[in-house]
């Protein structure tokens, strides 16, 4: 009798994941993991691993540290990850990251270098960060309500002259909105009326994946038509449409939209589900994207590989 070979996709975290002390593990352990944090830090400028293990905490979640922190983090990982499961690759169908966790998978795919990636992320989290900082605005999570509820708050919480708009279709019953400041304190206070469970606050900079985020966009596709973008060892899943990209060509223009588009992570997550993937592995820092999966679809096999 032959033994059925799992289809496996291989999912990366994105901002919001790190915490004081990532990578501590993996760098005592893994000789790979040194020498990639060491790469980052000569492209960076700064002592990466130090900032990711000592802190202090609050430069940590600056979006121009974090993001680099992240996709770096995560790229250890995988390669700690791989010296114990050295047959993986081989039956890798497809790869997914959350926003920024698109660089590791684009990374992790070989349809980007490390170099590059790091390059990338270091010009997106820097350039976002300013963009952040020009508007008052943020996110939050609402729980709850399904898409179309959703949509119906923000279009009756929204100011004038303001944004407000769905940003992340995170998992069922949670999705992330995304806006000015006032807007967003306008839809906590109409949330419990509209049927929401909870609305909660991000920690994050600012209205990622909107039109505030529009002057990062210039920068960023500056640092994009300066790479080189190869053709995918196994398909992407964007988190612009959900579906699968295996020409190095789409890349660039994916990138750019992601920023200021929403991120179809549960689309993202069934469409894998309906390829026939029946093993996942979250691979960088905390267990979000596992739990989003669980959400979907309870009975997923999703393993978590970070520290």
């Amino acid at each position: 009798m032959s033994c059925k070979v799992a289809k496996i996709a291989l999912l990366f975290p994105g901002q919001g994941a790190q915490s004081l002390g990532m990578g501590k593990a993996l760098l005592e352990r893994s000789a790979a993991a040194r020498d990639l944090f060491s790469r980052a830090s000569a492209i960076l400028g700064y002592d990466l691993a130090k900032l990711c293990v000592e802190g202090p905490e609050a430069d940590l979640h600056l979006t121009n540290h974090s993001q680099p922190a992240l996709f770096v983090h995560s790229m250890a990982a995988l390669a700690d990850f791989l010296e114990s499961h050295p047959d993986v690759l081989a039956n890798v169908v497809a790869v997914a990251g959350l926003s920024l966790g698109e660089y590791s998978a684009l990374a992790c795919a070989g349809a980007i270098s490390f170099e590059d990636g790091v390059r990338l992320v270091q010009q997106r989290g820097s350039a976002m960060q300013d963009a952040a900082s020009a508007v008052e605005s943020g996110m939050a999570s609402v729980l709850g309500l399904d898409p179309e509820q959703v949509q119906s708050l923000c279009d009756s919480a929204r100011l004038p002259n303001e944004i407000l708009q769905v940003a992340n279709l995170l998992c069922p019953g949670n999705i992330a909105i995304s806006g000015h400041a006032a807007s967003i304190t306008s839809a906590e206070s109409k949330s419990t009326d509209a049927g929401a469970s909870r609305f909660i606050r991000l920690n994050v900079a600012g209205a990622f994946h909107t039109d505030i985020m529009l002057p990062a966009v210039a920068r960023l596709n500056t640092a994009i038509s300066q790479t080189t973008f190869n053709d995918p060892r196994f398909p992407l899943y964007s988190n612009v449409d959900a579906q699968p990209h295996s020409a190095a060509t789409d890349f660039a223009p994916l990138l750019s939209k992601q920023v200021v588009s929403p991120v179809q992570w549960e689309s993202t997550l069934r469409n894998l589900l309906n390829a026939g993937v029946d093993q996942f592995y979250e691979i960088g820092a905390g267990r979000v994207l596992a739990g989003t999966l669980k959400r979907v679809d309870r009975k997923a096999a999703c393993e978590c590989f970070g520290d």
